[in-house]
């Protein structure tokens, strides 16, 4: 099972073990992760579950679909390593995967 290290905006880390095929979104929310706000549930509508990865990951990714691309139009401070969680999905590749929450978020 993949495990998530989440850094807070003032350097706290959570790091969590995951459910293979769900979100970092999700992950976050079930382990009570902060930074996460997640209004939308999950359904790429909101912005508010917005990342930024760690560069050493942010090519392992697959590459953002057009409607998370819009919808990271609406984040405060985007960086190029900006995604939103719930459009990750775990898989075993990603085991280790490092994301940062914005200060935005909290």
């Amino acid at each position: 099972m993949p495990k998530i290290t989440y850094i807070a905006f003032d350097g706290e880390e959570t790091t969590v073990t995951a459910k293979e095929g769900m979100s970092v979104m999700q992950t976050a929310v079930n382990n009570g992760v902060d930074g996460i706000v997640a209004e939308c549930g999950g359904a790429c509508s909101c912005a508010t579950c917005h990342v930024f990865v760690d560069p050493e990951w942010f090519d392992k990714l697959p590459e953002a679909q057009t409607m998370e691309k819009e919808m990271l139009d609406f984040v405060m401070n985007p960086q190029p390593s900006s995604r939103l969680s719930c459009q990750i999905k775990l898989t075993p590749e990603l085991d280790g995967l490092i994301v940062r929450t914005p200060e935005s978020q909290y």
